[in-house]
This record gives C-alpha cells, structure tokens and sequence, in this order.
C-alpha cells in the first residue's frame, strides 16, 4: 500500500484526483491540501510515501516544495508543460499534464511504486575500517561519497549525509569498491565515489548531492566514468 499526499490550490481538480486515485490499487490517500503552507505545517506528523504534487500554487510553489521532500516518490502535475524540465531535474517520478486521465496517472503512480521498491530495498552494511580515528564501523547507508584524502593520497576521506566526515587509512578505490555493497556505489573520476542513493542532479559533465548543513556538493563527472554511471544510475 503506497500512503499518499495530494497537493493542488484548485479545489475541484483536487476532488477529481482523489477521485482518480480510488480508482487505482493499493494506493491510501493520507491527506489532501490546497494550501501548501498548511502542509508545511504538518508534514512532520504526516506518515506518507509518495506526493502528487500541484506546481503553480501561492505561498509556495511545488517545484520549492519538492526540494523540502528527500526520500518521497514525487510525481508533479500541472497543465503547464514548460515546468517538465526544472521538475525531472529535481529527480521527480514522473511529471503529469492536467487535466488529469486515468491511464496517464496510473502509469505514473506504477513508475512510483518501482521508485519505492528500488529504495527500500537499497542493502546497507556494516564495516570495519582503520581510519584516523581508530577502528571505526561505518554504515554504507550513512554514506555520501568518498575523495582522495588531500594529506596523503594512500588515504581516503569519506562524507556522510549527515555531514560529518573521517578519513580511511591507506586504502585504495578498488579495495572500498570491493568492500561496499555492489553497484550502490560508483567511481566518477579519478578522485572520488559517490554513492548512487546519495545523488541530487546530475548531468553529463558533474554531479551532485545534499548532506546535512552544506550548500549541495558539486563533483565532476568524467568522461571515461560517465557510461558507467548512467547504467548503475
């Protein structure tokens, strides 16, 4: 069962989309809004998955609103079709012209429902790596990315999402590679791995990812990284 927010300033278009989604399975509607800013206000008491979510609305705009979301299969909708680009760069599911048909949304909540599986069922493990802090286990699920260390190149600086950071101990690439769960992790130049739960944006040149009380980070994508990036993406 996919627990669902829809969010549109437009109260009969709101009433027809709860209505299109009773008519699909295993969805639950949690709660719907047509006032962004009243979800705002109590989005920490919500238990949801998945936002179908309005992107012209006052106060705030669905397109800022999806950036306060991490984690959440976001589908948008509007009936403006120049907002599609800006709205699959912020990682959305998919992107819903109004006004709404039945097939159309039925396929984009499908595309949700497989977004959802793919991150549930993301395999985090734990490690045990030497590191400047001693012996320290790490999960690979807390993990951002990994960089070169810029006091010794033998040595490997890792990010966590949460910002903190610590530096493994004479270990190559190709060591964390075989120790991190495979193909959850990718190395994008010469320099650094990112983990693929961790990327934000990216296009062909860079790549980037939010973690905790920083501006995103932006890292090079190199050429000879890119393909496989893309196909583990």
């Amino acid at each position: 069962m996919i627990k669902c927010i829809l969010l549109d300033d437009e109260l009969p278009m709101l009433g027809y989309l709860q209505a299109l989604c009773r008519e699909i399975d295993d969805i639950e509607i949690v709660k719907s809004y047509n006032k962004p800013l009243k979800f705002l206000a109590e989005i920490d008491k919500l238990n949801f998955d998945m936002c179908i979510l309005d992107i012209n609305m006052p106060g705030i705009n669905g397109l800022e609103l999806a950036k306060m979301l991490n984690g959440k299969a976001i589908i948008f909708s509007t009936a403006y079709k120049e907002y599609a680009a800006e709205a699959f760069d912020l990682d959305a599911v998919d992107y819903v012209r109004k006004p709404y048909q039945l097939d159309r949304l039925e396929k984009a909540i499908n595309k949700a429902r497989i977004w959802l599986s793919n991150k549930n069922n993301l395999h985090s493990i734990s490690l045990e790596l030497n590191t400047n802090m001693g012996k320290s286990r790490i999960n690979t699920g807390d993990v951002a990315y990994i960089v070169v260390a810029e006091t010794d190149r033998r040595d490997k600086e890792i990010w966590f999402k949460d910002g903190g950071s610590l530096i493994a101990k004479n270990i190559t690439f190709d060591d964390i590679l075989a120790k991190f769960p495979h193909g959850q992790f990718c190395k994008i130049n010469r320099k650094t791995i990112i983990a693929l739960h961790a990327v934000h944006n990216y296009t062909t040149m860079w790549v980037s990812c939010n973690i905790a009380d920083h501006p995103p980070i932006q890292l090079k994508l190199s050429e000879q990284c890119r393909e496989l990036f893309i196909s583990l993406l």
